[in-house]
């Protein structure tokens, strides 16, 4: 059984229009979508901006409502679920954001940020016990004891990126969404994320769900590949088959838009 499954995920937005502000239209963001994620594996979904991606990844978290399909995750549907229901299996499913400087407050020290999931889910953690794991979280991701107290405009983009990796992983999550985690980095940068990802993923046993615009970098990263467009799957498979032998013209119009980077 995969530790993810989902099955004809639809997610609809109905276009409102007149004074009365009625439904004249629907955008169908998300239409039948379906892929499956084996534990341990990373599944890479791609496609340009506006396929549907990142929105299929903010309904696995609840984050915004399906219109119909099904989401099985460990073999219970979450959709279904109240907030108070899915509430303990947030602390299994965490994300990684493409944006970290939007995601990290700027008010917080690193050590706040870090011990902030830390207080909503281990609740038993004193102070003292935060700081420790927050320190353990920052050596794991390549960055000094010492960033704990300073602030997230003091790092660079890729420094912001390792401290988002860490607050994701500070509850101890077992399937990971990173969600165009290299996009907003230099090409250097790219490289070492992505390198510190799936070290990170073989360490700790992690099931990942790697979604991204560029296929080279979605290739590099994943096992298995799920390829959108205008909100529908038009083709899915082995990460190395998909790439060698593309069936769908729209694939192969990413493997020709890809720079050499990897």
């Amino acid at each position: 059984m995969p530790l993810l499954s989902v099955q004809d995920l639809k997610i609809h937005f109905p276009v409102r229009g007149g004074w009365l502000g009625r439904a004249t239209d629907v955008i169908k963001a998300v239409d039948k979508v379906s892929f499956d994620v084996e534990e341990g594996c990373t599944v890479g979904l791609v496609g340009e901006s506006g396929s549907g991606k990142s929105t299929v990844a903010r309904a696995l978290l609840k984050l915004t409502p399906a219109t119909s399909g099904s989401v099985t995750y460990l073999g219970r549907d979450i959709l279904p679920m109240t907030e108070a229901e899915f509430r303990p299996l947030r602390k299994d499913m965490q994300m990684v954001f493409q944006d970290p400087i939007g995601s990290l407050n700027p008010r917080m020290t690193v050590e706040s940020i870090l011990g902030e999931p830390l207080e909503i889910h281990a609740k038993e953690m004193n102070r003292e016990a935060r700081r420790e794991v927050s320190a353990g979280l920052l050596k794991k991701v390549g960055l000094p004891e010492d960033a704990l107290h300073r602030y997230p405009h003091e790092f660079s983009g890729g420094q912001r990126q390792r401290i988002g990796i860490a607050r994701a992983l500070a509850v101890k999550p077992r399937f990971l969404i990173c969600d165009e985690p290299v996009s907003a980095l230099d090409v250097s940068v790219q490289a070492q994320i992505l390198n510190l990802l799936k070290d990170i993923q073989a360490e700790l046993d992690l099931t990942l769900l790697f979604i991204a615009h560029d296929l080279a970098v979605v290739r590099h990263m994943s096992d298995h590949i799920v390829v959108m467009h205008h909100g529908k799957v038009v083709e899915q498979g082995d990460a190395d088959e998909l790439c060698e032998n593309p069936r769908h013209d729209y694939t192969r119009k990413l493997l020709d838009a890809v720079p050499e980077l990897i």
